[in-house]
C-alpha cells in the first residue's frame, strides 16, 4: 500500500458549546468546554491512519506541555511522528472553537509553531504515495513539499483551508495540485463567483477550478467532483448532526487513503462523504473520526448512495 504523507499542521483545540453563535460583540455562557487534539494537518493524518493507511506526519509543535501532548497523541493514533518538530521557545497552534446547538461553528487560529514549519528538506515520498496539504502552515513550506512529490512520482492533494491571497506561489501551488479539494466559500472565492444556483452549476464550477481534478464539499448536499474529463455529484450520507467541526478533515483524510489504496477519485469520494458524515455525529474533531469498522458499515448500510 502507498502511504499517505502529511505536512501540515498541529493545533491545540478549545472548545465551547453554546446554544447560537455570538454576535460581534457579544458575550454568552458556554457550556462543556474542553481541550482536544486539531489542526488541520493533525486531524488529517489522524483520519487516513485510522482508516488504515500507513502515514506521516511533517510538523511543527512548540517545546511546551502542548506540544508533547499532541505528538504523543499522533503517535497514539498510530501515526509515524518522526518529521514532527519541536520549535524551541515557541507555543504549539492553538485553535479556539465555538459550537451551536445545531453543529455548526466558529474557529479562530493562533498558528504558533506552525507558522515556522520550514521547507521539509529531507522529506522522501515514492510513486504513487500520497502527500496531502492543507494551508495553516507557510505556503513556501507546501510549494516545496509538492516540488518533492512532483519529482517522485507521488500524487498532491491539497485541501485549500484556509484560502490563501492570490499572488504568485498560491498559483504555482495549484500548478502542482492532483487533487483540489475546497468548501463552498473557498470554491466561490477561488472562482471569483457567486454560488451556483443547483447541484448541476456545483459540478460546472469545480470543472472550471482545476484542470486535473477538484472536489467541493457541498455540507448537507454531499460533495461534486471533477477528474478532468466527466464530473458528477455524489448525495451526502444521512446523518445525526452533533458537531461540524471535524467533517472536512474526515473527508480529506478518508478520500487521501483511499488513492493511497488504490481506489479512484469517485470512489475517494464517496468514502470521504461517509467519513464525514460518522465525524459530524461526535463532538470533536480528532475524537469524532472515523474507524475502517464504522466506515464500512455505512458504506454496507447505504451501498446505494452513489454518484
Amino acid at each position: 500500500m502507498s502511504s499517505v504523507v502529511v505536512v501540515g499542521s498541529v493545533n491545540v483545540d478549545i472548545m465551547a458549546r453554546v446554544e447560537s453563535l455570538p454576535a460581534p460583540g457579544q458575550t454568552l455562557l458556554g457550556t462543556d468546554a474542553v481541550i482536544r487534539p486539531g489542526g488541520k494537518g493533525a486531524n488529517q493524518a489522524v483520519a487516513a491512519a485510522r482508516l488504515g493507511a500507513p502515514t506521516r506526519m511533517i510538523a511543527a509543535v512548540g517545546d511546551d506541555d502542548f506540544g508533547t501532548r499532541m505528538t504523543a497523541n499522533l503517535a497514539d493514533a498510530g501515526v509515524d511522528v518522526v518529521g514532527v518538530t519541536r520549535m524551541a521557545g515557541q507555543a504549539t497552534g492553538l485553535a479556539l472553537i465555538v459550537v451551536a446547538a445545531d453543529g455548526e461553528n466558529t474557529v479562530v487560529v493562533a498558528p504558533g509553531a506552525n507558522a515556522s514549519l520550514a521547507a521539509p528538506h529531507d522529506l522522501t515520498l515514492r510513486r504513487d504515495d500520497v502527500l496531502l496539504l492543507q494551508l495553516e502552515i507557510p505556503l513556501d513550506t507546501c510549494l516545496a513539499a509538492a516540488d518533492v512529490a512532483t519529482a517522485a512520482g507521488a500524487r498532491v492533494v491539497l485541501n485549500a483551508a484556509p484560502l490563501a491571497a492570490p499572488g504568485p506561489a498560491f498559483a504555482e501551488l495549484l500548478e502542482r495540485v492532483d487533487v483540489l479539494i475546497l468548501n463552498e466559500s473557498e470554491a466561490t472565492d477561488l472562482a471569483k463567483a457567486g454560488p451556483p444556483p443547483d447541484v448541476d452549476g456545483w459540478r460546472a464550477l469545480a470543472a472550471r477550478l482545476n484542470a486535473r481534478a477538484c472536489v467541493v464539499t457541498l455540507g448537507g448536499l454531499g460533495a461534486v467532483g471533477s477528474d478532468g474529463t466527466d464530473t458528477w455529484w455524489q448525495p451526502a450520507f444521512t446523518a445525526s448532526i452533533v458537531d461540524t467541526t471535524g467533517a472536512g478533515d474526515a473527508f480529506c483524510g478518508a478520500l487521501a487513503q483511499s488513492l493511497a489504496v488504490g481506489l479512484d477519485l469517485r470512489e475517494a469520494v464517496r468514502r470521504g462523504c461517509a467519513a464525514g458524515a460518522v465525524a459530524t455525529g461526535r463532538l470533536g474533531a480528532q475524537a469524532a473520526l472515523p474507524t475502517a469498522d464504522e466506515l464500512a458499515a455505512l458504506l454496507n448500510q447505504d451501498q446505494h448512495n452513489s454518484p
